[in-house]
């Protein structure tokens, strides 16, 4: 198998599954529990905490553990919101991932204004538009919300500089950094963010916990009541297991990031991406003018359903995406290549290729291989229909 998905979700670190098994076994007392069982699990919750606060650069108090991103998201956008109830205007991005476009849908079915900044055609914020609505509109809006990194073609966002256009607005600023987070060095404080959302199984951490970054300074209300978990920010029991193995994979990024595999798989992705352009003329690099994601390429085969291609990859086993992976089997053309502009016979047969540190020079050229005949055999039985 080559795995080229791991934007959807990436393999478990060895040292993951031994700290999650080991929990499960032997600390798998309730971390809120007064006994010395208890209180060994409430240790190992904080000595994560400590460590996923070093991965973004945040104080452990500021940390709050959640389900995953998408929950992170959803108490961000509904938490600051509900705080600043006369500004109800939300200012965010067409390019977001569903996790952020779906509870934008639901606020504005509350009598919210929902305002998409402009983007340029590789998708990133323009940020002379941006300023002059900041400098407009300061009053009246409740946050802006913009994520670090797009999940579909890796494209990056100048979160450092709209940072500090917010601050000196008085406008909170929430970062979906789900692809980001454990990937590129994210310094929370440096970038003047006051809400960012992460998730573990995006850096070979286990599914179904993540994290959000809360500002001290930063109101919220909480949306899961029945505990005091959280500092009274998110109730219900932790997920310790989860927790404790999001706090071995942030010290696993935090070495990562200083190491020079993400530019070895960015030259691999270089490799892959010269490769395919030259079995397949027509195919266009979606967002490859802009910063992008060292493991991310968006590929688009003119004329082609990118669902027929993952169909005949699958079969050679090659895994890939088409856009994101909670929108896979939509028939539809990708919302973030269309906000980029991108015709649709190219939006349609866009295909994500994402790599990992476990994606090997072997895994590359014998996909880059592979294409070539999926895209000719696609074309043939289209001809011969």
């Amino acid at each position: 198998m080559i795995y080229l998905d791991n934007n959807a979700t990436t393999q478990p670190a060895d040292p993951v599954i031994d700290a999650v098994a080991d929990t499960m076994r032997s600390t798998w007392a309730n971390p809120s529990s007064v006994h010395r069982f208890g209180q060994e699990a409430r240790r190992r919750v904080e000595l994560a905490r400590t460590s996923v606060s070093r991965l973004i650069g945040c104080r452990e108090r500021e940390l709050i553990f959640t389900s995953g991103a998408t929950e992170a998201n959803n108490l961000a956008l509904r938490g600051i919101a509900a705080t600043r109830k006369s500004r109800r205007l939300i200012i965010t991005l067409a390019t977001e991932h569903s996790a952020i476009r779906e509870p934008c849908e639901r606020l504005a079915a509350e009598d919210y204004e929902i305002h998409h900044a402009p983007i340029d055609s590789h998708g990133v914020a323009d940020l002379d538009a941006l300023t002059a609505l900041l400098d407009q509109r300061a009053d009246d809006i409740a946050l802006l919300t913009i994520h670090w990194a797009n999940n579909e073609t890796g494209v990056i966002q100048p979160i450092e500089q709209i940072g500090p256009l917010c601050r000196t607005r008085r406008v909170p600023l929430h970062t979906d950094a789900t692809q980001a987070v454990g990937k590129l060095p994210v310094d929370v404080a440096a970038a003047q963010v006051d809400a960012l959302s992460l998730s573990g199984h995006k850096m070979h951490g286990p599914k179904g916990v993540g994290a959000l970054y809360l500002r001290a300074a930063q109101r919220l209300r909480p949306q899961s009541l029945g505990g005091p978990q959280e500092r009274k920010r998110r109730g219900g029991t932790e997920a310790v297991p989860g927790i404790v193995g999001m706090g071995v994979v942030a010290d696993l990024a935090v070495d990562l990031i200083r190491s020079d595999t993400p530019a070895h798989i960015a030259q691999l992705r270089d490799r892959f991406e010269s490769a395919v352009q030259a079995t397949v003329p027509d195919a266009v690099i979606n967002g490859a003018a802009a910063p992008r994601l060292w493991n991310t390429t968006n590929i688009g085969f003119p004329s082609l359903e990118a669902e027929a291609l993952l169909v005949l990859l699958s079969e050679r086993e090659v895994c890939a995406s088409a856009g994101a992976a909670c929108s896979s089997g939509s028939l539809d053309p990708s919302p973030v290549l269309l906000a980029m502009g991108i015709d649709e016979p190219i939006a349609h047969g866009s295909v994500r290729f994402s790599l990992s540190r476990f994606t090997t020079d072997q895994d590359i050229d014998r996909a880059a291989e592979i294409i070539p005949e999926v895209i000719d055999k696609l074309r043939g039985s289209m001809v011969s229909t």
